[in-house]
């Protein structure tokens, strides 16, 4: 009788999701994962050591940092291609960080790593619709330089669940919440069947990061209640003491709203932009 194999475990599985430097593979592993998750069990209590060439990421895009990427006109074939990118490449930097949520933080309840991976799953979902999009327009990803930004901000925020929740999530990820509608309007504008597709990606990745920003939202507030900590007054000691970006308007009030921002933050938002 041959032994069954045992049960594998959630966060050491996202680990080598998050280690694979092959893009499509990291897509493939994060979506199987997901598919399996009634499967994996968990071991929430467990410390992993931090390996060294951490995420795994493609030898294409070159990276830079952002200062030194170009900025491209959108109204031309290229221009279009390479903002196209910069969301493709946003993407893939999302799946890196929403595994990296789950491996990372120790002693979380399971639906934290649950919620994670879900997240994950969008994210690669998200990355492969827009490269497929770059695919018809004769480019893929990795044919234009791309910046290490969020990757930067994940690097900041590894000591702490809590400062991840508040800077990544609920800072990084929520400000795309914000962008995305002047985009989809600039792209709307560019008029071409390509830009108007993009217009539609968008469309479903912007209902998609709500609730990753939801999810974000729920778990900084549960650990801020277990350690005791007003939200309001900690987030902004954070974003001061971890140089998180300064946020600018305009705001996408009713996104926040729906993604589970409360009056006061939406109100502290608008004060100090």
């Amino acid at each position: 009788m041959t032994a069954s194999p045992p049960p594998a475990e959630l966060r050491q599985l996202a680990l080598q999701a998050l280690l694979e430097p092959d893009s499509q593979q990291k897509v493939l592993l994060t979506v199987y994962l997901q598919e399996q998750s009634a499967t994996l069990f968990i071991v929430s209590e467990a410390d992993f050591l931090t390996p060294v060439s951490l995420p795994g990421c493609p030898a294409r895009p070159e990276l830079r940092s952002h200062l030194d990427v170009p900025k491209r006109s959108p109204f031309t074939p290229e221009g279009l291609a390479a903002l196209l990118h910069a969301l493709t490449h946003i993407e893939f930097n999302a799946i890196n960080l929403a595994l990296d949520a789950i491996w990372r933080f120790a002693d979380m309840p399971h639906a934290y790593y649950l919620d994670w991976l879900k997240v994950a799953a969008e994210e690669a979902r998200h990355f492969s619709l827009l490269r497929a999009h770059l695919q018809s327009m004769g480019y893929d990803y990795g044919d234009f330089p791309a910046h290490t930004g969020l990757w930067d901000m994940a690097r900041k925020t590894a000591g702490d669940v809590l400062v991840r929740m508040a800077l990544v999530p609920r800072t990084l990820e929520a400000r795309g919440l914000d962008a995305t509608p002047p985009l989809q309007a600039k792209l709307r504008k560019v008029g071409t069947p390509d830009a108007l597709r993009a217009v539609d990606i968008l469309d479903l990745i912007l209902r998609d990061e709500i609730g990753h920003v939801a999810i974000g939202n729920h778990w900084y507030r549960m650990v801020c209640a277990q350690r005791g900590l007003d939200p309001l007054t900690t987030y902004a000691v954070l974003a001061q003491q971890f140089g998180a970006p300064r946020l600018k308007g305009p705001f996408n009030l009713e996104a926040r709203r729906d993604a589970g921002f409360e009056e006061a933050e939406l109100t502290q938002l608008c004060t100090h932009a």
